[in-house]
């Protein structure tokens, strides 16, 4: 066996690695500094931690107290608005308790409607705009308010301070928007507007449900419409005259208040009402016709140079009557333009709308004038549309203006022998009417002869200067110089504003006064001698004066009325160069008259007595000159 000897290697090995071992040791025990640091270090953090949880302890406290505060106010505010509000109080609690606005339109009309108040806040037509190229607003700017005036829980209580719920739907093409001022989910009165497709006029409704002992029905309801109508055109006087508050009432009965100044309506048993602005219109219509509608106008243009944005101020305040299940009224509503054939398509009289003229004058209109100038503007331009209807009603009354010329022919022919007459018997007045009437009956000649004809035309143009001014399809029409047809034209621009002329120069109401002029020349100018007796008027003075009105009045007026009169009188004033060249010969008149003359004329009543009266009168003449 081998024998084990000590290594002294080994022994120096293992002191070494010892050694190592505890240096080692040594150096990783940390130091005091280092010591400190770190305990400093750890107590930072503790500390930054403790002071966390108290912050978030603070905080949590104080969003507790600030939700209890809150709450405390949400329900001091509610009790101040059931208070106010009673059971409508509810309303100020729903989410579209804000003044938000939803949009309602189709191709022709862009309507918002508020969520506080439930009704229009804006109606706009696309397809029309104002004389300075802006779209068409009948509605906007808060310049219209639709109220539900009633009496709920002893309080009094306005719609229009109330908010209403917006909902929108279809039925069908058309669009619906539901607006509902609730008590309760299933407890509401109920704005229901539906818009049909390429239509001005839209459904309009008013209902409750589940307000039975809620709204008393013992106290009057009320459903109040105002709005102030906006400038349109260039002339706020000339749109002012055809800015007017119509009705219909009691059996189909119309009526309007007063154009100027202030003017107070109530009517019973109302079944439309339209806030005329010239050529649009705000018209409300209902199937259950209101028991009473208090109806207001108030002219607001005082001076055209100041006043430049409003017409006039409606207001509609009518008499709702509810029945056994709550309020229900089911009407319609119609912002667009004020059309004679969009009102006739859609019936109900709302042609009574429009100022077309009374009894025979609105019967030419609506049966010969706006037919035939439809005919002609549907493949014409609106000028030339103007110049052929002229020529048309010119050709139909030539038969009659034929008569009015002869007449004239004959009294021109017997002027000789009624200056005889004068001659003759000097200064008695009784006796040369006397004398003077003996011819003309003899002859077959009368001043009154020549004025029949004339009167027989007075309904046409009469039709036709209500036509002009309100013809929507004349509106923004030009031709030639004139912008617009609907409203005047203008050459000049002047600096300064005249009475009753106003600001500017308009030449087709210049054209028309001279042709005018030339007519009365031709006509007034050949019998004013023969005229001029007893009783008669100055025809020289009515010559002057009918040129001189046209002239002035005229300037602010539709140029496509003065361009009509222009026509029309040029072409009369052809007419009548035809008629006295080419188809009367004085001669043969002359011949006719000396040859009736000398036939026996028999009387008729009237003439004998106012033959019998002209003697007696004589006779009482020489009697007090005897004396």
């Amino acid at each position: 066996m081998e024998k084990k000897n000590f290594d002294v290697n080994s022994l120096i090995g293992f002191v070494l690695i010892g050694g190592i071992l505890v240096w080692m040791l040594y150096m990783q025990e940390p130091s005091e500094d280092a010591v400190q640091a770190e305990k400093a270090k750890t107590e930072a953090a503790a500390k930054e931690a403790t002071e966390k949880e108290n912050q978030e302890d603070t905080t949590l406290e104080q969003a507790t107290e600030e939700m209890a505060v809150a709450n405390a106010q949400d329900s001091l505010a509610f009790e101040k608005l059931k208070n106010k509000l009673g059971s409508f109080a509810y309303s100020g609690t729903l989410p579209s308790a804000k003044e938000n606005t939803t949009v309602l339109e189709n191709e022709v009309l862009y309507l918002e409607v508020s969520n506080k108040g439930g009704y229009i806040t804006e109606a706009r037509l696309k397809k029309h705009t104002t004389y300075d190229s802006l779209q068409v607003s009948l509605i906007k700017d808060g310049n219209s308010s639709l109220n539900l005036q009633f009496s709920s829980e002893n309080r009094l209580l306005n719609s229009k301070d109330l908010f209403f719920e917006p909902s929108i739907s279809t039925n069908g093409d058309n669009k619906v928007l539901s607006m509902k001022l609730k008590t309760s989910e299933n407890a509401f009165i109920e704005y229901r507007y539906e818009l049909l497709p390429n239509e001005y006029m839209l459904n309009f409704s008013v209902q409750s449900q589940g307000l039975d002992g809620v709204i008393n029905t013992t106290q009057p309801i009320y459903l109040d419409w105002r709005l102030k109508g906006y400038r349109h055109a260039k002339s706020i006087t000339y749109e002012n005259r055809y800015t007017r508050l119509t009705y219909e009432y009691e059996d189909e009965d119309h009526d309007k208040l007063s154009p100027s100044g202030e003017d107070e309506e109530l009517e019973k048993d109302v079944t439309w009402m339209n806030f005329r602005q010239h050529f649009f219109s705000s018209m409300l219509l209902t199937d259950t016709p209101f028991k009473e509608v208090a109806l207001s106008s108030v002219d607001l243009v005082e001076d055209e140079e100041v006043d430049t944005v409003y017409t006039k101020q409606y207001g509609a305040k009518m008499l709702l009557e509810p029945k056994a299940g709550g309020l229900s009224y089911n009407m319609n509503m119609y912002y667009g333009p004020t059309d004679y054939q969009i009102f006739n398509d859609y019936g109900r009289n709302l042609d009574e709308a429009m100022p077309l003229g009374w009894g025979i004058f609105g019967m030419i209109n609506k049966y010969i004038i706006i037919p035939l100038f439809g005919f002609l503007s549907g493949f014409l331009p609106a000028g030339i549309a103007i110049i052929c209807l002229t020529i048309l009603i010119k050709l139909l009354l030539s038969p009659v203006q034929y008569k009015q010329y002869l007449s004239q022919a004959k009294m021109k022919i017997l002027r000789p022998e009624i200056e005889e007459i004068r001659e003759k018997y000097g200064d008695n007045k009784m006796k040369i009417q006397q004398e003077t009437m003996k011819l003309q009956n003899a002859a077959g000649a009368s001043p009154l002869k020549g004025c029949l004809p004339a009167l027989l035309q007075i309904p046409v143009f009469y039709a036709l200067f209500t036509f002009f001014p309100t013809a929507f399809d004349l509106r923004q029409k030009s031709f030639l110089w004139a912008d617009d047809l609907s409203s005047y034209d203008t050459i000049a621009q002047l600096p300064f504003h005249i009475p009753f002329y106003g600001d500017h120069v308009s030449l087709f109401p210049i054209l028309a006064s001279i042709a005018i002029f030339i007519y009365m020349m031709m006509t007034t100018g050949q019998t004013m001698q023969a005229q001029q007796q007893p009783g008669m008027p100055n025809m020289k003075f009515i010559m002057y004066l009918s040129p001189l009105f046209m002239l002035v009045f005229f300037n602010n007026y539709a140029s496509g009325l003065s361009l009509y009169y222009f026509t029309s009188n040029m072409i009369t004033i052809g007419i009548m160069l035809v008629i006295k060249n080419f188809i009367i010969d004085d001669d043969k008149v002359h011949a006719k008259i000396q040859k009736k003359k000398k036939q026996p004329k028999k009387q008729n009543r009237f003439q004998r007595k106012m033959a019998e009266m002209m003697e007696q009168a004589e006779e009482q003449k020489k009697a007090q000159k005897r004396k």
